[in-house]
């Protein structure tokens, strides 16, 4: 092989050996499309499987593979030599493109969703072909975080090899448009709502103000439904006003209680019976329940999630006079802010064959030493009547790292339901099952995390503290939500009892978190 000398950019020393045949956009996104874009003069003719130039030399025994390398202590990607191959046709951006942004994309990159631009024309991707390019090789869009080994999920937006060369090859080519007549007809929106047109619209009555700086404590609200007749829901969306300063909401339904103390339409701070999921709060001297199955949780919104929309015979029950109850959870940005969040319903023409309930199976008692790069939390709950899982949706903080969950059934028999090797705090996603997985009564469902407290952790707001449960984004969760279906006319509504001493100690041990589940 022949290495010749690299053609330096304009006041830069040569730094390998090589011919240059172009100039390459590097772009690379990290958290939530924060863009940070490279330029390099650089490319290589002749390199074979086991030798790459470097600063001067040639590096033996190098296997090239997708993946970064560092040149002057900035990362570039090299590609594979599947993926440097450059298809045979040129892909245009109206016949080619444009349908994967639509099947893959707009959802979020559109006007008033989370997503930083619109990706709904020539005009306004063109700018970003390089960006788009280096996103998708390095998988970091479109957000999808579930181990493929594991399950297998509906809402998967993960691209397949051949959507990927598609840009890929794009970009490499000029990124043409191509004859408007081949494009597809532009994707229908209904008002910015994804889940359709809605039946019922409901909004929070009441402004809130989030201030410039500091810790906004978790806000509580509610208000009648207005229902005065039992819903079946079939679809559910929360739409914040100001995406910018949501951390999260959880949205509940609960029988209106005429004594109750929290008055409709206030807002209060860490309200003292019961947390925004209704979980009851474990006593001091009781053991903690691990899990939370009552009322009639509707839709858990985070930024990138998917609002809840179920199969034809399945539904939601909202019952007539209940109330709405929310949890809402704010950030700061520097500057004041408000927010109106509004609920949108699709209700089920007829009365469904199962109801889907949200649980959640979760950990308050745990402490993450300083320092500790691989600590470990698990939950656990037992399952006291058949029920399908419908979706699984892990949250943990700035922390966490990876989450799993883990089904033992009556059997004997041990399934992953979903892991989650590299858990990212600003994209926390609902997946959900293709098909709907009985679980017998006496099934366990456990959940594993594990959390990076140590200075290695970019997103560690202080490695130098002990942590424990709580709802601010510096302190740590284990909660594993959940959506099952069960008989609308079932006996009991609910799900889950905790484990007993006995059972939880015939449970093996959950692995130790390695490279190769990470």
């Amino acid at each position: 092989m022949e290495l010749e000398p690299l053609r330096p950019a304009k006041n830069q020393p040569a730094v390998s050996r090589g011919e240059p045949v172009s100039r390459h956009e590097i772009s690379i996104f990290s958290n939530r499309y924060v863009l940070v874009a490279l330029q390099l003069d650089w490319t290589v003719r002749g390199v074979d499987r086991h030798t790459v130039p470097t600063r001067g030399k040639a590096v033996k025994n190098f296997m090239p593979i997708a993946g970064a390398v560092v040149v002057f202590g900035l990362p570039v990607v090299i590609l594979s030599g599947a993926e440097a191959v450059r298809t045979a046709a040129n892909p245009t951006f109206h016949e080619d493109v444009l349908p994967i942004l639509q099947r893959r994309c707009q959802t979020c990159h559109r006007p008033g969703e989370v997503a930083p631009m619109s990706l709904l024309n020539y005009d306004q991707v063109r700018p970003w072909a390089k960006a788009m390019k280096s996103a998708v090789l390095q998988k970091r869009m479109p957000p999808w975080f579930a181990d493929s080994r594991y399950g297998d999920f509906r809402n998967d937006s993960s691209l397949t090899k051949q959507e990927i060369d598609t840009l890929v090859s794009w970009a490499d080519h000029g990124a043409a448009a191509g004859a408007p007549d081949k494009a597809p007809e532009p994707r229908a929106f209904a008002d910015g709502w994804t889940i359709g047109d809605p039946n019922a619209i409901l909004e929070i009555p009441t402004t809130f103000h989030v201030p410039a700086s500091g810790d906004v404590a978790y806000q509580y609200i509610q208000f009648p439904s207005g229902f005065t007749e039992d819903k079946w829901v079939r679809a559910v969306e929360i739409r914040p006003g100001n995406r910018t300063v949501v951390h999260h909401q959880i949205a509940t339904a609960r029988p209106h209680d005429p004594e109750e103390r929290m008055k409709h339409g206030e807002y209060v701070e860490r309200f003292s019976r019961r947390e925004g999921d209704g979980a009851e709060r474990p006593q001091s001297d009781q053991p903690p329940a691990m899990f939370a199955d009552q009322g009639e949780q509707l839709q858990v919104y985070t930024p990138g999630g998917v609002p809840p929309s179920f199969a034809d015979d399945q539904a939601k029950l909202v019952k007539a006079g209940s109330d709405l109850f929310f949890q809402l959870h704010y950030t700061t940005t520097g500057k004041p802010e408000t927010d109106v969040t509004r609920i949108g319903f699709i209700f089920a023409k007829e009365p469904p064959k199962k109801r889907v309930r949200g649980v959640l199976v979760y950990n308050t008692r745990f402490t993450i030493p300083a320092g500790r790069p691989k600590a470990m939390v698990t939950a656990q709950a037992e399952v006291v009547q058949p029920v399908e899982l419908i979706s699984l949706l892990p949250h943990m903080h700035l922390r966490g790292k990876f989450f799993e969950y883990q089904a033992f059934y009556p059997n004997g028999e041990v399934e992953t339901l979903l892991s989650v090797p590299k858990y990212d705090f600003n994209w926390q996603l609902s997946y959900y099952l293709k098909e709907p997985k009985l679980l017998p009564k006496g099934t366990i469902l456990r959940c594993v995390g594990y959390y990076d407290n140590s200075e290695n952790n970019p997103w560690n707001p202080n490695p130098r503290t002990d942590v424990s449960y709580g709802p601010q984004t510096w302190e740590e969760m284990l909660n594993g939500f959940m959506e099952v279906a069960l008989a609308p006319d079932a006996e009991s509504e609910r799900v889950f009892q905790s484990v007993s001493p006995e059972r939880a100690a015939e449970l093996p041990a959950p692995g130790p978190l390695t490279a190769s589940n990470q």
